[in-house]
C-alpha cells in the first residue's frame, strides 16, 4: 500500500484538493482501498469513556463529513473515526475554491464553512453503518450558518444523533462559520452545555465533548476550564484549526483565509493541550489534535495529557500507510520509556 500511494500521489496532487478528497471518500466507500488486517500492538490498547480502543489514533472530523465511509477508515487502522461536522439542515458551505494545500509547510488551509448533507442524511447512513461495523464513531456537531438560536441547533442534533454515536462533539471552534467561536465565551458556553446536557437521552447517553480553538487568550482558557468543570463535560478536543499565520509559512497559498491545519499547528496546539490538562485537573479525558504526523508527535500529545489523539492533514499527504507507521512508532516510544500502556503515559510530563 505504501508503494502504491507513493506512486499515486504525483497524480493526486495535480487535482483540485476538494476533487481529490471526494474521489478518496468515494474509493473508500466503494471498498477500493485495501484494509490493514494486522493486529495492533497490545501496548496501544486503551479504555476511555468505558469503551475499548485497540489504539488511540483517530481520524479527526472533516475528512468524512457526511458519514460515507467511517468503517472503511476504521479498517485502515484508525482506532476511532469522527465524522462531520454535521448541521441540522443541509447547507452548501462557502464557495469554491475553499481548500488549499500548503505542501512546503505540510499544512492545509480550508474555509469549507460546515458544508453538510444535514442530520437526516447522516443519521440514515450511520444507522446502516452501525448494523455491520465495529469502528468507534464520534459525531462532530455544528450549527447552521443562518439560525436564530445556535444552541437550539445543537439540541436538535443531539436528540437525533445521540443513539447513533459513540461520542458527540460540540464544535464551537471552527473559524469558518460567522459567530461560532463566540460560543466559547463564559455565558454562552454555560448555556450551551446546560441545554446540550439536558438534550441527551436519559439512558445510554454517549459522552459529550467540546472542541476548542487554539486562538484563545489566557482569560478565554480560564473561562472555558471554569465552565466545563462547573457544568460537566466528558472530554475536550484540543484543538481546531488556527486563524493565525506563522511567519515560517512558505507556500504561495499562505495568505488564503480560513483555518490553518497541519505541521505549523503542532507546537501551538500541544502547548494549549498541556495548559488545559492542568486547568481541568485530570477530571476527564482530553483528545489531542493538531499537526500530528508521526508516532513521536502522537506520543508528545499523550505525554502532554491526551488520552486519545487525532490527525487529518498528515493523512492527506501520507495516505493510508501513515496510520500503521504512526502506531508502530508510538508503540516504540511507549516501550522505550517503560510504559506498559497508553493510560500510564497520559500526562506524564505534568506529574
Amino acid at each position: 500500500m505504501s508503494t502504491f500511494y507513493s506512486l499515486a500521489w504525483p497524480l493526486v496532487r495535480r487535482l483540485d484538493p476538494e476533487t481529490a478528497h471526494r474521489l478518496a471518500v468515494r474509493a473508500l466507500s466503494c471498498g477500493l482501498v485495501r484494509s490493514d488486517k494486522r493486529p495492533d500492538d497490545p501496548v496501544l490498547a486503551t479504555r476511555v469513556w468505558g469503551r475499548e480502543f485497540s489504539n488511540p489514533i483517530g481520524l479527526a472530523a472533516g475528512f468524512d463529513k457526511h458519514a460515507e465511509c467511517p468503517h472503511a477508515l476504521g479498517r485502515l487502522g484508525f482506532g476511532f473515526v469522527e465524522v462531520g461536522g454535521v448541521t441540522p439542515r443541509p447547507q452548501p458551505g462557502n464557495a469554491r475554491p475553499r481548500v488549499f494545500r500548503l505542501e512546503e509547510d505540510a499544512a492545509v488551509i480550508n474555509r469549507f464553512g460546515l458544508n453538510s448533507d444535514g442530520m437526516e442524511a447522516v443519521a440514515a447512513r450511520l444507522a446502516r453503518h452501525r448494523a455491520y461495523g465495529r469502528t468507534i464513531i464520534g459525531i462532530n456537531l455544528g450549527r447552521n450558518k443562518e439560525t436564530d438560536d445556535p444552541t437550539a441547533d445543537y439540541e436538535r442534533l443531539i436528540r437525533r444523533l445521540a443513539p447513533l454515536a459513540d461520542f458527540l462533539t460540540l464544535n464551537v471552534s471552527s473559524p469558518n462559520t460567522p459567530g461560532l467561536r463566540a460560543l466559547q465565551g463564559r455565558e454562552p458556553l454555560t448555556e450551551l452545555l446546560r441545554r446540550a446536557t439536558a438534550a441527551l437521552p436519559a439512558a445510554d447517553a454517549p459522552p459529550l465533548l467540546l472542541k476548542i480553538a487554539p486562538d484563545l487568550t489566557e482569560e478565554d482558557e480560564a473561562d472555558i476550564a471554569a465552565v466545563v468543570l462547573a457544568e460537566g463535560v466528558d472530554g475536550l478536543i484540543v484543538s481546531n484549526t488556527t486563524i493565525e499565520r506563522p511567519e515560517s509559512l512558505r507556500s504561495a497559498h499562505r495568505g488564503e483565509t480560513g483555518g490553518l491545519s497541519g505541521r505549523p499547528l503542532f507546537e501551538r496546539s500541544t502547548a494549549l493541550l498541556g495548559r488545559m490538562a492542568r486547568a481541568t485537573e485530570g477530571r476527564f479525558p482530553l483528545v489531542g489534535v493538531g499537526g500530528v504526523a508521526s508516532g513521536r508527535d502522537a506520543y508528545a500529545k499523550i505525554r502532554a495529557g491526551a488520552s486519545l489523539v487525532q490527525l487529518y492533514t498528515a493523512f492527506i499527504y501520507g495516505g493510508p500507510p501513515l496510520v500503521s507507521a504512526i502506531k508502530a512508532e508510538l508503540a516504540e516510544c511507549l516501550k522505550a520509556d517503560g510504559f506498559a500502556s497508553v493510560a500510564e503515559a497520559v500526562g506524564a510530563d505534568h506529574r
